[in-house]
């Protein structure tokens, strides 16, 4: 056999070239997770201390790489010396014991968003199943680009739909954070339509467009008569739209009606009749905002993250994985808007839809970026989310 020596094997890479070869590696290895730690560190900096900072630079990362929630995966893409049974374990001390201010990320998707305010807002609840539990999550949006990014959420150990104080804490929750000045106009479905509901947002001179079911009656307070929502609009034709001038009673709290006929998902015609506040002449095009929140909803789950293949169960821990998807997600949009504004647009096919999403197009330029490090390209996805950028394309948004 051959055996190599000792002294032989140290004079031709003794001990200090061998650290300096692990110290590079290192380097090499931890360079991607740096870059985003530091521009975190702008964002969250005077509120998580540096520990905390670097744990989220690296589950985003590792969430953009291998895009699930797996733990056992995750760890696996985590950018740093240490194994992923190590990095595993990491992950699981914080789920399980750390608290998480979701207020600090809906604050730092506030800031990155590329215009000023005020805002389009979305307000939507769907049903995930996360392993065998089903969990209800009310979420808030503000509605950009084509997407609605998700700002504050709230999840509910539940089936069915929300109610009144749930959707008026939120959107108080949001006006706590941000003001009510921010906000244009609020957009709906038809679950969102209760007399508390719309008497509070009546009340607080809160703008909305909210879709309300045909059937509906409603009361002419001129007249005192009543009528279903649907023979005000029965002679509309196929994709024609009215509004009206007068304002109705719908669930004893006055607004303003308009509808446009069109065709449901199985091809046949219904009334879209919507319910506003004010200005009902824009009520049909600003409603249609709304569908933006089924394409976040979309993107977390089974086009992105996949975020129902956790097998967490427990309330408190599944929100701190939705706010670190949440972020992921926002970044992955942002890249893909900057992409297709200064790089390459996106192909629109022959039906007149892209090929692809914003958001499909920044993951996979992220996950490029993060998983080849022979990958060279002059965009700096990193930069996207620092505080100076951010500035300076809401500067240059508002001067156009």
């Amino acid at each position: 056999m051959f055996y190599l020596n000792k002294t032989l094997v140290f004079s031709i890479l003794d001990e200090k070239n061998l650290g300096g070869f692990y110290s590079n590696m290192k380097t090499k290895v931890s360079r991607k997770n740096s870059d985003l730690t530091s521009i975190l560190v702008e964002h969250f900096g005077k509120s998580l201390n540096l520990a905390r900072i670097k744990f989220i630079s690296l589950f985003i990362c590792a969430l953009c790489k291998v895009q699930v929630v797996c733990f056992e995966k995750l760890a696996s893409g985590f950018e740093n010396a240490c194994g992923s049974g190590s990095s595993l374990r990491r992950i699981q001390r914080f789920m399980a014991g750390y608290s998480m201010d979701k207020d600090l990320i809906a604050r730092l998707i506030f800031a990155l968003l590329p215009h000023e305010p005020p805002y389009s807002i979305a307000i939507d609840r769907t049903n995930w199943k996360f392993g065998q539990t089903n969990i209800n999550i009310l979420v808030l949006a503000i509605v950009y680009k084509g997407v609605a990014f998700p700002i504050i959420f709230k999840l509910m150990p539940k089936r069915g739909n929300s109610h009144t104080m749930e959707r008026i804490e939120i959107v108080n929750h949001y006006i706590r954070l941000f003001g009510k000045d921010t906000i244009r106009y609020l957009v709906a479905d038809r679950e969102f339509v209760g007399e508390h509901w719309i008497r509070y947002l009546n009340f607080n001179r809160i703008e909305y467009h909210i879709r309300i079911r045909g059937n509906f009656w409603v009361l002419n307070p001129k007249t005192g008569k009543q009528f279903k929502a649907t023979w005000l609009f029965g002679d509309l034709k196929l994709n024609e739209t009215r509004f009206l001038h007068s304002i109705y009673y719908v669930n004893n709290q006055l607004c303003y009606l308009s509808a446009s006929k069109i065709k449901n998902k199985e091809g046949n015609p219904e009334f879209q009749i919507v319910i506003s506040f004010c200005k009902p002449e824009i009520a049909q095009k600003t409603y249609k905002e709304r569908w933006q929140i089924e394409t976040a909803f979309r993107a977390m789950k089974t086009s992105g993250f996949n975020l129902e293949d956790t097998h967490l169960t427990d309330i408190d821990r599944i929100e701190k994985l939705v706010a670190l998807v949440t972020i992921a997600f926002c970044w992955a949009y942002l890249v893909g808007i900057y992409l297709h504004e200064h790089h390459k647009p996106i192909k629109v096919l022959n039906n007149g839809k892209p090929r692809k999403s914003f958001f499909k197009y920044g993951l996979t330029f992220i996950a490029t970026v993060l998983l080849n490090d022979q990958f060279k390209s002059n965009i700096d996805i990193f930069k996207i989310l620092s505080c100076t950028y951010i500035c300076f394309t809401k500067i240059r948004v508002t001067c156009r």
